[in-house]
């Protein structure tokens, strides 16, 4: 069996990892590598392995950075089943369509330029079309449930406990007379976590690839976050400011809402308007309602079984509409507006942070990670000068970060899931999704447990097992 690491190694974003074995080519994850526009467009239009060499793909969870890619994949040649859970089936296609719209429209506005110039014209890297034709390969199946993809090669997709639908994936391959279990995390969420069940640990492993987005960070113990997000909240709020919340439309945004659903029913907040600016986070969250078989017990024991919406409540507003967007430049007072993207890459929030980011009453909220190069890295980082939409802006609103709200397990979470997931301590590790300064001293770590084969590969990097 050969492993080669093809994306999100030493890095985070543009998840790929290649099994080779008994003649076939699985690929778990096809990702978008995010970060410098230039560098990020030429690695996703130039897939490190021929498409139409592998045989099947297994696909972690819906986020853009495992499953981004997909329809690149399949427009250059993939035809076959790509296998996952039905939650993530259903995000796919909400979350494939919005990436190539806004590809289509982004190629759009530049190729406008370009003419003029006498340059040539750019493509997409994938249409909506290409997205309509993906999707007739995916095949959802059931958490727990193991499914023979080939001879001789068994999968079962286990909670993962990250976002709707996402998964660790269980590989049993018999490979000359030998089974080895191999594993690999997805993204790990963190237990206790509200909305959907706490992650499960794959069991018994031979070999793991296992993400390491925080590796290197420990998250706030839970007991304050109420109290702490509502002090935040108010000080805004008392000043007369507006909160923008740069967040996912998957997981993130619903997490937020289910947070601010909670304060509010605790009396902990003032009436003041929220507003949800993102039509894929509204189609999102209809899918969140689709899948109560993902929820944990305390989202039925707080609202289901009080036949109230978790993601529903008199206070808050979604947008779809563009209009509607807009009447946000010129709302008077404190309001809370969370929109898309998390990383600040693209969609409304560019205009959101435009408008409000050199208010000093304002604050700009970070609820989870972003990537090197990403304009919400750089405002988190400290920087005073930013360009956005193509102007430049002094950042003077108040930067706030809480990693209460990140779906990533910590460091104590990555080293117990290591701990129950491969009690052989002689057995593989590769970490993976992650930055150095994340990844290394997580495998120091794991080292200093006892075990001996603790890898940290680089992209291109081929392992025989």
């Amino acid at each position: 069996m050969k492993i080669k690491f093809c994306g999100a190694d030493q890095s985070v974003t543009g998840s790929q990892h290649l099994i080779s074995v008994n003649g076939k080519k699985i690929l778990m994850d096809c990702g978008l590598m995010q970060g410098k526009r230039k560098e990020a467009f030429e690695i996703n239009r130039n897939l490190p392995f021929d498409p139409s060499s592998l045989d099947a793909m297994l696909l972690s969870h819906a986020h853009l950075d495992h499953s981004g890619n997909i329809p690149h994949l399949i427009k250059s040649g993939f035809k076959g089943r790509i296998y996952t859970t039905s939650a993530t089936v259903d995000l796919c296609q909400l979350m494939l369509r919005d990436s190539a719209f806004l590809q289509e429209k982004d190629v759009k506005f530049v190729n406008k330029k370009r003419a003029r110039q006498n340059k040539n014209l750019f493509e997409p890297l994938y249409t909506i079309d290409d997205v309509e034709k993906a999707m007739l390969n995916f095949m959802g199946v059931q958490y727990d449930k193991k499914i023979e993809i080939f001879p001789g090669i068994s999968v079962t997709f286990i909670d993962a406990g990250h976002i709707l639908g996402s998964a660790g994936i269980l590989l049993e391959i018999n490979e000359n007379g030998k089974t080895t279990r191999l594993g690999f995390s997805g993204d790990i969420g963190r237990p206790e976590m509200p909305i959907i069940r706490d992650p499960i640990p794959l069991p018994n492993l031979d070999v793991l690839i296992m993400e390491s987005t925080y590796g290197n960070r420990f998250h706030p113990a839970n007991d304050h976050v109420e109290e702490e997000t509502a002090s935040v909240i108010n000080e805004v709020i008392k000043r007369g400011g507006k909160i923008i919340i740069p967040a996912f439309a998957v997981g993130r945004t619903q997490l937020l809402v289910y947070d601010m659903h909670t304060l509010f029913n605790q009396n902990k907040l003032p009436v003041f308007p929220i507003f949800v600016d993102s039509p894929l986070a509204v189609n999102v969250t209809e899918v969140y309602r689709l899948h109560p078989e993902c929820f944990d017990r305390e989202t039925y024991t707080e609202f289901i079984n009080n036949h109230e919406d978790p993601f529903g409540f008199s206070r808050l507003t979604y947008t779809r509409d563009v209009n509607e967007s807009k009447k946000l430049n010129t709302f008077k007072g404190p309001c809370m507006i969370i929109s898309a993207s998390g990383m600040a890459e693209g969609g409304r929030i560019l205009h959101h942070l435009a408008n409000n980011i050199e208010d000093p009453n304002n604050m700009i909220l970070f609820a989870g990670y972003a990537a090197k190069e990403t304009l919400a890295r750089k405002i988190m980082d400290g920087a005073t000068d930013v360009n956005i939409l193509g102007s430049p802006y002094t950042v003077k609103a108040q930067i706030k970060k809480m990693d209460y709200f990140s779906a990533h397990a910590d460091q104590t979470g990555l080293l117990k899931y290591v701990d129950t997931s491969v009690p052989d301590k002689s057995k593989n590790i590769f970490i993976v999704h992650g930055e150095p300064e994340e990844s290394l001293p997580l495998q120091e770590k794991i080292l200093s447990k006892g075990y001996k084969n603790v890898h940290y590969p680089k992209t291109g990097e081929e392992v025989e097992i």
